[in-house]
């Protein structure tokens, strides 16, 4: 018990001297904040965008994967190697794939048309920023859209290049304002479409993702659009994701035979898998909370130097009043913790305020790139634990010095 009211009371002086020099502690628990807010702020951003990319390439399908063309001639180290006239993949040989895959898989045929169209509607029209692509049935399934009004491209709007489309969220808002789309129709390079259905809303880490993008079938943008060597790629997302690796080297080996590739030839196009997109890009994400952590630290050194100074100081103007507690009985034990729960509570306030500020700021350019709000429970941890490590460390030298002040020499102190 006396233990225990001993240390009520260190904690209550610690308390009265953090409020008697208001000014001072201020700065000294701002500089605290400035570095757990740089550190927590930093990486609540990158886990939050790390959360949104993973859901992204979830609903993707991770076992998914594209084929496209290479580029034009080109030659790997030394080798010799076959230079082909037509490197794009033609709409053909994306037809012929998708006949002869035996892999039960959902085949998008796919092709940009243009990232700078103008869509109208009536008197309405949107800004010249918008995407047009151009794909199958099987799009929905391959990247992971949904359908929010209205319904899918079907495969008879594939076979008759049919004149319809399906809009995005924002082209919805910006035509509409309000009015249902379905079946209304809106003007693309001259040409009128009919809506037929609405992507809902799913905001990317990259930008707008398809709130800013018109689908229309692949052979409309085919007969439409088309220009010479027009390129197309594939998407494909096998049923089975056990069965990711085999799918992918069946795509390889039977692309190559509609490629009329001979075995000496090196592949003229890429596989990209989906998953090793997303771990490329979480390898960079892992380096960027490396140099965030870095960045913290080196605040936080900071600032565990200006609370040792602080604490320096303020035991050298209270050496009268620390020599008359130890001139009463205090022990030279009971100075120094009251001089380290001082520190910690410093340390503790301004690790508070900086956890509050990253978890805002944070959050705040997360949510710009379109992730979504977290709660950074293991980073708060981490900054309340090294703000417990500053304190102790800022605290322990002028805690110790403090605790050896001679009590006469103190009293005669001015």
């Amino acid at each position: 018990m006396k233990a225990t009211a001993l240390l009520r009371e260190n904690f209550k002086v610690s308390l009265t001297a953090v409020k008697t020099n208001r000014l001072r502690t201020g700065l000294t628990i701002l500089i605290i904040a400035i570095g757990i807010m740089s550190l927590v702020g930093i990486l609540t951003a990158i886990d939050a965008i790390k959360n949104s990319i993973t859901t992204s390439f979830t609903n993707m399908g991770a076992n998914s994967f594209t084929i496209q063309k290479w580029g034009n001639n080109f030659q790997v180290m030394n080798k010799r190697i076959r230079r082909r006239t037509a490197p794009y993949i033609t709409y053909q040989q994306a037809c012929e794939f998708k006949e002869r895959y035996h892999i039960p898989a959902a085949v998008g045929i796919n092709t940009w048309v243009t990232n700078t169209a103008t869509v109208k509607y009536a008197s309405e029209q949107t800004d010249p920023n918008i995407g047009i692509e151009a794909s199958n049935e099987d799009y929905i399934l391959t990247n992971g859209a949904e359908i929010d009004r209205g319904r899918n491209l079907s495969a008879h709007d594939v076979e008759s290049a049919a004149f319809v489309a399906i809009i995005g969220n924002n082209i919805e808002k910006k035509l509409f304002n309000g009015k249902n789309p379905v079946d209304e129709h809106i003007i693309i390079g001259g040409n009128r479409y009919r809506v037929i259905g609405t992507f809902k809303s799913k905001r990317s880490s990259f930008g707008s993702g398809l709130d800013r993008r018109v689908l229309i079938p692949v052979s409309n943008a085919r007969s439409v659009f088309g220009y010479a060597n027009q390129s197309f790629y594939l998407e494909i997302m096998p049923l089975d994701p056990d069965r990711s690796e085999e799918a992918i080297e069946e795509a390889e080996g039977l692309f190559r035979l509609i490629r009329r590739l001979e075995p000496q030839d090196e592949t003229d196009f890429t596989i990209e898998r989906s998953d090793a997109l997303i771990n490329m890009m979480m390898q960079f994400m892992d380096a960027a909370t490396l140099v965030a952590v870095v960045i913290g630290l080196i605040t936080l050194l900071g600032a565990a130097v200006g609370l040792m100074n602080i604490m320096l100081v303020s035991v050298n103007e209270r050496t009268r009043e620390i020599g008359t507690r130890k001139a009463i009985g205090a022990r030279a034990s009971t100075i120094k913790q009251q001089f380290l729960f001082e520190s910690i509570v410093i340390g503790q306030l301004g690790g508070l305020l900086g956890i509050i500020l990253g978890i805002l700021i944070g959050n705040a350019v997360a949510l710009l790139t379109g992730a979504s709000f977290i709660i950074p429970w293991f980073w708060m941890l981490l900054g309340v634990s090294l703000c417990f490590g500053v304190s102790i460390a800022s605290g322990y030298i002028p805690a110790v010095r403090a605790a050896r002040l001679d009590p006469i020499e103190a009293l005669h102190y001015e």
